[in-house]
């Protein structure tokens, strides 16, 4: 062991010895200064025993900081073991609490016990009529919650539940309040009220409003229908209001005065039927269940629609002017018969064929003029059925992708392809019908130019014969 100390010794004074000529080639290797520097004196030289005073006093500052280090440790320690002892001390004691709370509790449980039985036998038939006050309170908080009356006398929830919660018999004043609730609640649902209370609108804020309102049926504020909501113990407008018959009886309502009555509409079902008027669809929600299919036949009936009550306007402006024309012996340019006349006149000189044969061509070529633009309608007038068709069919198909995914279980889920399959057909044949009914109309009044003119011809014909007789 020596040995190798005394290796390791040699071997760290030969790294000095290195280091330190090391340091001496560097500084021979450096360039020379252009001008002489002034003299530098030399650096000291370690010696072995100085290298070695180094490295002892490397060790013992060493050994000092560890065995401080390991004093902080052993102090640390010491610390916590005494905290751990503190925290069980404390786990004791909360136990010892605990156990004394368990037994306070039990005791407290024995007590409450005796005393409800106590209380029971001192109640006697009391009991009974303890019970019935709770259960018509409770009756009566959720009857008046959803009423009509409750906006018009707002707070007697509070004291129902009051009497229906209490855990001890009702006073004499809580009872006569409930028996004057029941008996004020019995007398409003035979009147037709008017007052004045705060209304919600649809921005948020509340104005007050006059209200009239047949018993617990119906409320309703300038032929607008209310409802009432329990949560916020407020009236506010239907989303969507009823027809206008309905609310025009409304209004006749309200503006009542004097003896006799009036025919009003009233809701049986305390406002059921009411909120269905809300959750039933529109004219436009109806189209927009019919889908592309729908929008698609509704654009093409639309568009034949217009351009034969063009037409319409048309020919029956020409007819005018053709039954005009027949009363007149000047023929005119802007109307057929006048064109037909024309093309007469510019052959009287010839044979009778020759005339008829121009004068049936000069009214076929007056037919196109006339019967352009029908074919449109008739087309898109079949169509549409066939377009309906493929929207029930395509409905149809979603249906079922739905009951293969979902089963029958829920209707709202094929409700979405029954809309389709059903609208795009009441679509198809809203639209086809009255096209049907336009085409009939103008292709009639186009064939009855047509026979005018053929009916004129005729007797241009005739005459023309006579004459040349």
């Amino acid at each position: 062991m020596k040995f190798i100390k005394l290796a390791g010794l040699s071997l760290c004074a030969g790294v000095a010895a290195l280091s330190i000529s090391g340091i001496a080639a560097v500084a021979q290797q450096q360039p020379a200064p252009a001008q002489p520097a002034p003299a530098q004196p030399a650096a000291p030289q370690l010696t072995l025993d100085q290298v070695l005073k180094a490295v002892r006093d490397e060790r013992s500052r060493s050994s000092e900081e560890n065995r401080q280090r390991e004093q902080r440790f052993l102090a640390e320690r010491n610390n916590q073991q005494a905290e751990l002892s503190r925290v069980r001390q404390q786990v004791v004691a909360a136990e010892a609490e605990s156990t004394r709370l368990e037994g306070a509790m039990a005791a407290n449980q024995t007590e409450i016990d005796r005393l409800e039985a106590e209380l029971a036998t001192k109640q006697g038939q009391f009991q009974e009529l303890f019970g019935a006050a709770r259960s018509a309170a409770a009756d009566l908080t959720a009857q008046l919650e959803r009423s009509l009356i409750s906006a018009e006398f707002p707070g007697r929830e509070a004291e129902l539940r009051s009497i229906a919660q209490t855990d001890t018999l009702p006073t004499e004043t809580q009872l006569r309040f409930l028996w004057e609730t029941l008996i004020q609640q019995t007398v409003e649902q035979a009147k037709v009220s008017t007052f004045n209370a705060d209304v919600a609108l649809a921005n948020g804020t509340a104005d007050t409003r006059e209200i009239t309102r047949i018993g617990p049926f119906v409320a309703f504020s300038g032929g607008k229908f209310l409802v009432y909501d329990s949560t916020q113990g407020t009236l506010k407008f239907l989303a969507r209001q009823p027809q206008s018959s309905v609310t025009d009886a409304a209004r006749r309502v309200e503006g009542f005065k004097g003896d006799g009555f009036v025919r009003g509409v009233i809701d049986p079902s305390l406002g059921t039927l009411l909120g269905l008027i809300v959750e039933t669809p529109g004219i436009q929600e109806r189209i927009a269940q019919g889908g592309a299919i729908g929008y698609l036949t509704l654009g093409l009936g639309a568009l034949a629609f217009v351009f034969g009550i063009f037409k319409w306007v048309t020919l029956s402006t020409t007819a005018g002017a053709v039954r005009s024309q027949v009363r007149r012996k000047k023929p005119s340019k802007t109307n057929p018969l006048g064109r037909v006349m024309l093309a007469y006149e510019s052959l009287q000189s010839k044979d009778t064929e020759s005339i008829q044969l121009t004068l049936n061509d000069a009214i076929l070529k007056e037919i196109p003029r006339l019967e352009g633009g029908l074919n449109l309608i008739r087309i898109i007038s079949t169509i549409a059925p066939l377009l309906g068709l493929l929207g029930t069919v395509v409905g149809m198909v979603i249906t079922f992708q739905s009951i293969t995914l979902f089963g029958t279980g829920d209707p709202q889920i094929m409700a979405s392809g029954i809309s389709i399959a059903l609208m795009t057909t009441v679509i198809g044949l809203v639209v086809a019908i009255p096209l049907v009914l336009l085409y009939a109309f103008t292709a009639g009044a186009a064939n009855g130019i047509v026979q005018i003119l053929e009916e004129q011809a005729a007797g241009i014909v005739a005459e023309h014969a006579d004459g040349r007789r």
